[in-house]
């Protein structure tokens, strides 16, 4: 039977050393094993949290800008409502002013009086008749053409009628016509100012300020006349000339200051 050698007291407390150093090793690496997991856990916590606060922020973020842009939708929209009131306002004002005018000048052309016979034939029977006293066989007969008011009267409602209707451009043509072929009319001022109001609905202010120019050179004293050299004032202003239509609305002011007209010239110096 083979016997062991005895174990010396020195070796096992070789051994013993060696097994407890063994142990602790193995005990502090499961700890550090375990402390890394915690803080890995940690981490991806941390991270985690951080992502969902992003999230949040910008979910926030889209949430307030959809309700501005509701926000401005609503607005625009009231906006938008708003113009169109506005515009058909205005619309209606333009067309009771325009109503307003036509009627009153219907009312005016009552009270006008009507030239018959042509201008240029006057003063040449004025000056026959200084010559002194002929004899009626000598005397030749002088061809006075004699105007119709009946046929007057319908051109000029056929004008004015395609005013009304807001055919301005075949109105404004129309006047013209009337104004050429009837010069000496009673008529003829307020063709020319129908046919200014006609060309300055077509936004043609300078061809505008030339019918109204007729109106206020030949007949300063009609009444037709304050309200035409005011809407030269007010084309001069739209065409950018400020200074001129100035000078226009001071020149209302002095020549007709008691009339509506001067009212507005006022008032329009002011701005």
């Amino acid at each position: 039977m083979t016997r062991r050698p005895p174990v010396s007291p020195a070796a096992g407390g070789r051994a013993l050393t060696l097994a407890l150093a063994l142990s602790v090793l193995t005990v502090q690496q499961a700890r550090a094993g375990l402390f890394d997991d915690d803080e890995a856990r940690r981490q991806i916590r941390e991270s985690s949290q951080k992502t969902n606060d992003r999230l949040d922020t910008v979910a926030k973020g889209q949430i307030e800008l959809a309700n501005q842009i509701q926000s401005l939708r609503e607005e625009n929209a009231r906006l938008r409502g708003q113009v169109e009131t506005l515009t058909y306002e205005l619309e209606s004002a333009r067309k009771r002013q325009q109503d307003f005018y036509v009627d009153l000048d219907g009312r005016l052309r009552k009270l006008e009086p009507r030239v018959a016979g042509s201008a240029d034939a006057r003063p040449a029977a004025t000056a026959e008749e200084g010559k002194g006293a002929a004899p009626e066989s000598s005397k030749k007969p002088v061809n006075i053409p004699v105007s119709d008011p009946v046929a007057e009267n319908r051109e000029y409602e056929a004008a004015l009628n395609l005013f009304r209707a807001n055919k301005f451009k075949e109105s404004a043509a129309a006047f013209d016509a009337f104004a050429k072929a009837h010069p000496d009319s009673g008529l003829t001022p307020s063709a020319h100012y129908w046919q200014g109001n006609a060309y300055y609905s077509l936004h043609d202010c300078r061809r505008s300020i030339d019918a109204h120019r007729q109106l206020v050179g030949k007949w300063p004293t009609h009444t037709k006349a304050p309200d035409g050299l005011l809407n030269i004032g007010v084309c001069q202003q739209q065409l950018g000339d400020s200074k001129a239509a100035r000078g226009t609305y001071e020149a209302v002011l002095a020549k007709y200051p008691e009339s509506s007209a001067a009212s507005t010239a006022r008032q329009r110096l002011k701005k």
